[in-house]
């Protein structure tokens, strides 16, 4: 079935009836932006004209062997060189290269081309998520792998991947964007080298710490559009994907009046006080999705590479050390002072203090975490390299 499939798909490619899209994709896909159109044609031509050259190329050759072959009577010229052949053979070529490097230094130009852009998009790579800040509205969260697909991929989950729709392929909250929108990428990183890429966009960039790159896009198609990180940062380096929603301009607003209005609910939630339940409660959550692939869902952690957060030292010790810790991260484990919510990270800290069979007892209040955070440094960028 698989040999059909992809028999099939190189026919159609090779007749211009088709791009062979299906599961066992033979080509490029042609993407749903201005730019992943033009990549893709570029690359259409440049096929052709390799195809081209390859039959003109192996024809001749063939031609050659077949009816100037020995049995009917031929014998081979003898001769050292030819001038005439070695500078026709070096210009052909020169020419050819000089032509398909017209188009494609257009295409690179209008990668790079982000003027007139109408709205700005931060992307910072963590390990191991994305965090998109709006630069026009205030939107700002992180985007990790979803929870089914957190749980299926546990060790000894029981749990069949298969049975996970888009496994590994999904998050807890998506990029969303407006279509026929002109938007700005930024992209940096707060840790080691990522790449956010999309194949519908028809790009890939790099994330690199201390520096900015950009790319803009302009979507033509409403949908949902995945990718992943494509630069090897670390052990869950496979577990970071990306999820962009196109919407049509209402919808969009629509979903930025949402955003706007859960951030001033969560600026609230981090003014009240909690009771030690609810921030338990809400805790093992947040464990679940920020912790667990690490440390595991139990706490046990990995012996030789993660530490056990049961009966941890650190945990049942005093509270300051902890949430230290925790604010500034510290060998693998990230800074989670810049990546939670005070709700979300007195939660959790509260949750392993008072769970995963640990009983220490204590509390710590969302606004306390609010002040700690408000202290830690912003990252630093190479101003000349925006």
């Amino acid at each position: 079935m698989k040999a059909k499939q992809l028999f099939s798909g190189l026919s159609l490619m090779t007749l211009g009836l088709g791009t062979a899209r299906a599961e066992y994709t033979l080509n490029l896909m042609e993407g749903v932006t201005t730019l992943s159109r033009d990549v893709y044609g570029l690359h259409m031509m440049v096929l052709w004209v390799c195809v081209f050259i390859g039959v003109a190329v192996f024809g001749t050759m063939f031609y050659s062997i077949y009816f100037h072959r020995k049995s009917r009577g031929y014998k081979a010229s003898n001769f050292h060189e030819s001038t005439k052949i070695e500078i026709l053979w070096t210009i052909i070529p020169t020419i050819i290269l000089i032509v398909l490097a017209i188009p494609a230094t257009q295409v690179m130009l209008e990668m790079d081309d982000t003027r007139d852009s109408e709205m700005t998009i931060k992307v910072t790579g963590w390990q191991w998520k994305w965090e998109y800040e709006y630069l026009d509205n205030g939107i700002r969260f992180f985007s990790s792998l979803d929870e089914a697909s957190n749980k299926a991929r546990q060790l000894n989950s029981g749990i069949d991947p298969r049975t996970i729709p888009n496994y590994l392929l999904e998050v807890d909250k998506p990029l969303v964007v407006p279509i026929n929108t002109k938007i700005r990428f930024l992209f940096t990183a707060a840790d080691v080298i990522h790449s956010w890429w999309v194949p519908d966009l028809g790009w890939k960039k790099d994330t690199i710490p201390g520096y900015i790159n950009e790319a803009w896009t302009s979507v033509d198609t409403a949908g949902t559009y995945r990718g992943q990180c494509t630069e090897l940062c670390g052990r869950d380096h496979g577990f970071m994907p990306i999820v962009v929603i196109a919407m049509e301009k209402p919808d969009y607003e629509a979903w930025v009046v949402k955003q706007q209005g859960l951030a001033v609910e969560t600026a609230a939630a981090a003014e009240k006080d909690w009771t030690q339940e609810d921030l338990i409660a809400k805790g093992e959550s947040v464990y679940a999705n920020n912790c667990a692939s690490c440390h595991m869902a139990d706490g046990a952690g990995l012996a030789g590479t993660f530490p056990a957060i049961t009966a941890s030292s650190v945990v049942t010790g005093g509270m300051d050390a902890q949430v230290d810790l925790m604010l500034q991260g510290k060998g693998m484990m990230p800074a989670f002072g810049q990546m939670l919510n005070p709700v979300d990270f007195a939660a959790v800290s509260t949750f392993i203090r008072n769970g995963l069979g640990n009983s220490v007892g204590d509390s710590i209040q969302p606004a306390a975490v609010k002040n700690l955070q408000a202290a830690i440094p912003a990252i630093e960028y190479d101003d000349d390299d925006e």
